[in-house]
């Protein structure tokens, strides 16, 4: 079945006249893997983000279509504490606890928070 992520992809590639396999190669994957991946069979590496959004010189609108496709496609965010403080585990995990209970003032508040740095 083909993800709002993957069709974001294969749009990209065909808008740049590229097959598959030309996207495969830029982004060092094998053919099969971004089938995958377009296909919802595997999940985009995070490293995929910047890379595409650089790769394909996106602008601001396209960058935003991607954040949302990518969204849209996940169905669950792992997050590995090794090398993070006490801190931002503690924060992490409380955010999951509570993000069903948010409104949707507070979600737009601190994705407005988490813009900044954008």
């Amino acid at each position: 079945m083909l993800t709002k992520l993957g069709k974001f992809l294969r749009k990209l590639r065909i808008d740049r006249g590229e097959l598959l396999k030309d996207m495969a190669s830029k982004l060092d994957v094998t053919v099969s893997f971004l089938s995958s991946v377009e296909n919802g069979k595997k999940k985009m590496p995070s490293s995929w983000n910047h890379r595409i959004c650089e790769l394909y010189n996106l602008d601001d609108l396209q960058k935003e279509e991607f954040t949302k496709s990518i969204a849209d496609s996940e169905e669950k965010v792992e997050l590995y504490f090794k090398d993070y403080t006490d801190k931002k585990r503690c924060a992490a995990v409380s955010f999951a606890r509570k993000f069903t209970d948010f409104s949707d003032r507070q979600l737009e508040q601190l994705m407005k928070i988490l813009e900044e740095d954008e």
